[in-house]
């Protein structure tokens, strides 16, 4: 720009609403990531920051849009000679430097609305904070390890006595009451009826039973049991299991049966595990690594 000359106070206006619009987009990303880290649970809050943020990122460029890149009223030129006069050489040199003016104040929105959408973008990584550790074994293994005493909801361990022929009762690891991937159901079998897994022989002393509680198709409790059939029959979405066929999926829309858990009996005729169930329990998932 020439010495002493100076930009028109329009245009010097209106390089300004459309900064401040990019500089509150900064800001509210920036109060985004603050109000996810200090306090994560204000989703009020941050979908406040986030909606501003955006809206003036949005709106800055529609400003800007308007202001440079919108000529304020027609543009005629008439015919005339091809020659200039000085008047129209003083004229263009003045509108190049307002135009080189401009150029400089687009350099400064250009970086404003970089650095806008740069803040929002890394403002939008800050959640992926809540993914936490890999799940790892967790879903794979439950609390039933060898020798843990099988109890009922009230943390008492169970006799075999108490499950009758028929009867069926949800359990626990002894201590681990309310831990849902552990949850299993003792159900009292009649003699000589279940086909036995191979391997399995000893899994059911005493004529009892147990099975994870958890479906294999969307992890809902299964908790109806139809005595007089067999079956185990899950109340979400009726997925039916035959108890005496390794609870064996044979009706609605679970693919895998039920894992048994291995148990065997103390001196004293209380029941305790021997190990995990024989699957992972609940739904699949795609490293689960569960048999057919």
């Amino acid at each position: 720009m020439a010495e002493g000359s100076v930009p028109p106070p329009r245009r010097q206006r209106g390089e300004r609403f459309p900064a401040a619009l990019l500089a509150l987009a900064v800001l509210a990303a920036i109060g985004f990531a603050v109000t996810y880290l200090v306090t994560s649970n204000n989703t009020q809050l941050m979908g406040l920051f986030a909606s501003l943020g955006l809206l003036a990122i949005g709106a800055g460029m529609i400003v800007w849009a308007k202001r440079y890149m919108t000529p304020p009223h027609p543009e005629v030129e008439p015919r005339g000679r091809l020659a200039s006069t000085e008047d129209e050489v003083e004229a263009f040199t003045a509108d190049f430097e307002v135009g080189e003016f401009e150029m400089e104040r687009r350099g400064l929105l250009t970086k404003l609305l970089g650095a806008a959408i740069a803040a929002t973008g890394l403002a939008a990584l800050v959640p992926f904070l809540s993914l936490g550790p890999k799940p790892g074994e967790s879903f794979k293994k439950t609390k039933w390890t060898n020798g843990k005493y099988v109890v009922n909801e009230q943390n008492e361990r169970v006799h075999t006595n108490q499950v009758g022929t028929n009867a069926v009762l949800t359990v626990f690891p002894e201590n681990e009451v309310g831990n849902a991937l552990s949850q299993a159901l003792l159900i009292g079998l009649r003699p000589n009826e279940l086909q036995v897994v191979p391997g399995r022989e000893t899994w059911t002393p005493d004529n009892v039973a147990g099975f994870s509680k958890v479906c294999t198709h969307a992890g809902c409790p299964v908790g109806l049991y139809q005595a007089q059939l067999g079956y185990l029959i899950c109340p979400c979405h009726q997925s039916t299991f035959n108890v005496y066929n390794a609870c064996e999926p044979i009706f609605g829309p679970a693919a895998t049966p039920l894992p048994q858990l291995p148990m065997a009996v103390d001196t004293e005729g209380y029941l305790l595990s021997t190990g995990d169930f024989s699957d992972p329990p609940g739904p699949g998932f795609w490293d689960q690594d569960r048999p057919g």
